[in-house]
């Protein structure tokens, strides 16, 4: 199976990982610099969510 884990537009990638920080420290995950492995599906699924969410906010702040 290929992997499809890419940055679309590679000059975002430090300002995705900022917001990845950002989104861990509010949910209370631990986040360590390179590997995540030891952690569980919940924590890694309520960072990725609370990107999200925070994403999707941003845009509809941007139809104002």
């Amino acid at each position: 199976m290929a992997r499809n884990n890419r940055t679309l537009v590679p000059q975002a990638k430090q300002g995705l990982n900022n917001l990845k920080q950002e989104s861990a420290k509010e949910v209370g995950v631990n986040l360590k610099q390179g590997y995540n492995g030891d952690l569980t599906s919940r924590e890694n699924g309520s960072v990725g969510g609370n990107m999200v969410k925070k994403m999707i906010q941003s845009y509809e702040d941007g139809l104002k």
